[in-house]
């Protein structure tokens, strides 16, 4: 397998720069912003794991995709915990929370 030609390069680029990239947790997150970042890192995990696509995984759960999309991308300010619990508990009917 050789490196990509010239014009997919500047295809994948162009797809690239539109989009919106994941969201790092910030140094000093909350509690809160720490348990919303765990639970979103499982749905990352899960998807890499187990090498389905975001679309197939959202229709798996009965959710939609750009929910989903937004979960994968760390979009903790549009989720409460409830929320995600909520989706996490259809990923993994034994999903657990460990408050330390």
């Amino acid at each position: 397998m050789g490196f990509p030609s010239n014009e997919k390069v500047k295809k994948m680029r162009a797809i690239l720069e539109k989009a919106e990239p994941s969201r790092t947790l910030s140094k000093n997150a909350t509690t809160v912003e720490r348990v919303k970042y765990k639970i979103c890192e499982k749905f990352a995990a899960y998807i890499l794991d187990n090498g389905v696509s975001q679309a197939e995984l959202a229709r798996q759960l009965s959710m939609d995709p750009a929910r989903l999309n937004e979960i994968v991308k760390y979009r903790l300010d549009l989720f409460t915990i409830d929320k995600l619990v909520e989706f996490a508990e259809r990923l993994d009917p034994k999903f657990k929370i460990e408050v330390a």
